[in-house]
This record gives C-alpha cells, sequence and structure tokens, in this order.
C-alpha cells in the first residue's frame, strides 16, 4: 500500500537570513543539519511515496522553494510571486498547483500542497477532517507530522488519525511532532502515535458499556492473556458461564502481575473491575446480573434466554448444589420435575405463572412461533411492553440472592 506523509506547514520567525533554522534529534544519532521545515527531515528520512504537505494562505509556502532545498532556476518566475504573495499572506492554490511538480521532480515521490483554512470554526474544523481523508486512499500507510501550524492542530489531527483508520482503513503509523528547545536551539523529536492505543481503550470501554463484550479488549492487551479474553467472551455468549469463568481468573491473576504496556497500565484496574464477577462461585448471580443488563440495554432476546437460564440454574441450586450446571440433561430433568411439582397445585402459584410467562415468551423470541397468551403478545407489540413484562417476570423469578 502507499505510504504517506502529512505534514504541516507553519510560520516560523523571518530575518535577514531567512526563517529560522533547528536542528531535530529522532534520538538514534544520526545528524540531521539545520532546517525551518521539520517535513523536509522526515521526507529524507522515510521516503514516502506522496507528501502531502497543508497549509494556511500565510503559511511560509516560499520557504519550500527558496530555503532547505536547492532548486537552481525551475519555475523562477512563480517562485519569485509565491515569495510576495507568502509576505502579504495570500498564497494561492493555484500558485501551489503550478509549483509542486517542481519538487515532485527534486523529490522523487508525489508531491500535494494544499491550502487549509485557519480552522477556527467547527465548520473548518471538520473540514480539515475531510480534506485529509481525500489524500488517502484505503489501506495507506500513513505519517502525520504536527510540528508545525497552530497549536491547535495538533488536536485536530489526532482526531484526523482517529478518524482515517476508521474511513480508510489506514495505518498510522508515526504521529511526529519536533519539541523546540529554545534554550539549546534544538528540538527533540517525539512519536505520539501512542495516543491512539489509548483512544483504542476509550472507544473498547465504550462499546463494553453498550455491549457487554469484554472480548473487545482481547485484540488490545494480545498475546496469550488476550486470546483468553476473547475465549472467555466467547464461551459466556453461548452460556458457558462456568469455562468462562475458569479463563478469567486466569486473566485477573495476570493483569494482577502487571504489565509493560503503558496503555494497558492505565486501564488495568478499570478492567479488572469489570472482570471482577469471574472471581464469585455463584453462577446463577452471574447469569441474573448478565439478564439484566440485556433488559437495560433492551437486547430483549438475550435478555429472554438469559433469564431463563438463570432461573433453571436457580431451580438446580434449590434442588441440589452438586449438580453441574453445565450439564444439559441436568438442567432440563430439574425443569422438568419443577413443572410435574408445580401443575400438581391448584390454583397455579405465582411463581409458576411467572415461569410459564417466561418460558412462552422465550419460545416466541427464540423461535419465531405464535405467542400464546395475551400477556406475551402484548409484549412482541412494542418495546415498552416488552421491557415491562420482562421487568415484573425477572422480579418474580430472578431475586438478588439464590435461595439457599
Amino acid at each position: 500500500m502507499p505510504h504517506i506523509l502529512i505534514t504541516f506547514l507553519g510560520r516560523t520567525p523571518r530575518g535577514e537570513q531567512g526563517y529560522r533554522t533547528t536542528s531535530y534529534d529522532f534520538g538514534d544519532g544520526a545528524d540531521c543539519e539545520p532546517l525551518a521545515f521539520f517535513g523536509w527531515a522526515l521526507q529524507r528520512r522515510l521516503r514516502p511515496d506522496r507528501l502531502v504537505v497543508l497549509g494556511t494562505p500565510g503559511s511560509m509556502w516560499d520557504h519550500l522553494f527558496e530555503g532547505d532545498i536547492a532548486l537552481g532556476d525551475a519555475a523562477e518566475e512563480d517562485r519569485l510571486a509565491l515569495v510576495g504573495e507568502a509576505e502579504r499572506q495570500a498564497v494561492t492554490q493555484e500558485r501551489l498547483d503550478r509549483l509542486a511538480p517542481v519538487l515532485a521532480d527534486r523529490l522523487g515521490c508525489e508531491v500535494r500542497l494544499r491550502l487549509i483554512s485557519y480552522c477556527n470554526s467547527s465548520r473548518e474544523q471538520v473540514g480539515l477532517l475531510r480534506d485529509l481523508a481525500e489524500e488517502v486512499g484505503q489501506g495507506d500507510r500513513v505519517d502525520l507530522d504536527i510540528t508545525h501550524g497552530f497549536r491547535h492542530l495538533p488536536m485536530l489531527t489526532l482526531l484526523s488519525a482517529l478518524h482515517l483508520r476508521k474511513v480508510r482503513s489506514a495505518k498510522i503509523a508515526h504521529i511526529w511532532y519536533g519539541a523546540y528547545d529554545p534554550d539549546t536551539g534544538r528540538a527533540s523529536v517525539h512519536d505520539l502515535a501512542g495516543l491512539l492505543d489509548i483512544a483504542d481503550w476509550l472507544e473498547a470501554l465504550s462499546v463494553y458499556g453498550q455491549t457487554g463484550d469484554y472480548g473487545v479488549f482481547g485484540p488490545l492487551i494480545g498475546g496469550d492473556t488476550g486470546e483468553l479474553l476473547r475465549r472467555a467472551a466467547f464461551l459466556e455468549t453461548v452460556n458457558r458461564i462456568g469455562q468462562a469463568r475458569s479463563l478469567l481468573r486466569q486473566v485477573l491473576e495476570r493483569l494482577e502481575q502487571g504489565t509493560d504496556d503503558p496503555a494497558l497500565a492505565l486501564f488495568r484496574e478499570e478492567l479488572s473491575r469489570r472482570l471482577a464477577w469471574a472471581r464469585q462461585d455463584n453462577y446463577y448471580l452471574r447469569q441474573r446480573e448478565l439478564a439484566l443488563e440485556y433488559l437495560r440495554r433492551e437486547r430483549f432476546l438475550e435478555a429472554a434466554l438469559t433469564g431463563w437460564e438463570a432461573f433453571t440454574t436457580r431451580l438446580q441450586r434449590e434442588e441440589d448444589k452438586t449438580l453441574d450446571p453445565d450439564n444439559m440433561a441436568h438442567r432440563e430433568s430439574v425443569r422438568e420435575r419443577f413443572e410435574t411439582r408445580e401443575r400438581a397445585i391448584q390454583p397455579r402459584t405465582p411463581r409458576y405463572r411467572a415461569y410459564d410467562s417466561l418460558r412462552r415468551l422465550r419460545n416466541a423470541v427464540a423461535h419465531g412461533s405464535q405467542p400464546k397468551g395475551d400477556e406475551v403478545q402484548r409484549a412482541l407489540s412494542s418495546p415498552e411492553a416488552m421491557r415491562d413484562l420482562l421487568e415484573t417476570l425477572f422480579e418474580q423469578l430472578l431475586p438478588p440472592e439464590s435461595r439457599q
């Protein structure tokens, strides 16, 4: 995939000798001659397929053709005109379009010179994200340089990086920043791409909050621990709570041992808190918690199915705590014995009537069968009616603590 370097062109102080230059230190001992535009240092180091330079009408566009790079007499007329436009802060896109091929020939890569707004309003800020997206294709590898430009542009560039990953599936290789030190006249170069890892964790926490799927953390953690988390999430979705809990306990033990990943270290305590249920031995309480959580999110199919299974687990605990909650034969036999006992009681107990309503509702939503009973038919007519019925049934069938 193409490799694109996107850099901003600002406006540094200009004296008799031209714009102020800075030596950039990448921390690897490689020498970098003093430059007024950090983008040149990155271009030489990265050798991108395309260089995109973004700047306002008042940026030091003239320096691209008169300073760090010798261009001889190429396009002399346009270059002289550009000097005057830069002094008046009135550079035009037409002028830049005519001059871009000059740089492309000199650098040996595609060059795009693009005017942007000053990004003072929300409309202009959104426009910058759109401008950057237009310069990137699907799956491109992108380096972003935020060294020059207005102070609010780094925040917009970070948002742009997130935007490019979503709408272009771009790989953001680095986010470069040269931090100028006025005491030394040099600039230390930093890679801020790690901020994207924090953004990934925040997004994963948001997804978890909406879905309850902690498997979203697996790719962020990576390795064996991430795979354990992914498998545990799957097992819970197929109602293998005990097996999921066993894997999550291993995950929690590893989290307690610490990590060298700074992003994981930042979120480790929060992740451990959200997985703390795995330390409990009460299978029923976890199923109950899941059923109520699904109901809060109006995921009615999962709420009905999980509530049904939670009540079955509760029956097992009441009848014989040694019964295996993962054994389907045990669970079915417990339900059959419960139904036999309850049907012998006349009139029907409130508990059995609630159980029967949940059974019929479960069958209707799980199999698409014709609902039986007025209350189930009403529940299928609107989300409000469905929520009201499930809340009533869960209150009767799923108390906070399992009866011992």
